[in-house]
């Protein structure tokens, strides 16, 4: 595993020391390749999220290109792809995030996923109709 896409929970989890989750994710991250990869729709939703805790999202922000994340360009070519994949999914209804996820992932060759939406990502498939590896396991 060399690269890894990095999805709002484990964001969250990591930055907030009262998540429930903070523990699993930080131990998790230590095992991981830096930096993790993310985009900008990820970047909003953890903000959000975090929108109470404002230390957590400067060092949410401060980690861009910091060496903890680093943001996969999103253009305008991107947008057909990402609604395709709304589209294709629309039962699951998927976040806006996580269909840049998998677009992303399918354009980068990318096929581990950090998150904690099991119930999604293991739905979810490349374009080659590949299974995402998801951390944690």
């Amino acid at each position: 595993m060399n690269r890894v896409l990095v999805d709002t929970g484990p964001l969250v989890a990591i930055l907030s020391s009262t998540d429930q989750h903070h523990r699993a994710c930080v131990d998790v991250l230590r095992a991981l390749p830096a930096p993790l990869l993310t985009c900008w729709p990820v970047i909003t939703e953890a903000a959000w999220l975090l929108r109470g805790h404002a230390s957590a999202v400067g060092r949410l922000l401060l980690g861009i290109d910091g060496g903890f994340l680093a943001l996969l360009p999103l253009a305008g070519d991107d947008a057909k792809s990402i609604a395709d994949i709304l589209s294709r999914y629309q039962e699951i209804r998927p976040q806006l995030a996580d269909a840049a996820l998998v677009h992303l992932a399918t354009r980068e060759e990318i096929e581990t996923i950090f998150t904690l939406d099991r119930r999604d990502f293991s739905v979810y498939r490349s374009a080659r109709r590949r299974r995402f590896q998801i951390v944690p396991e």
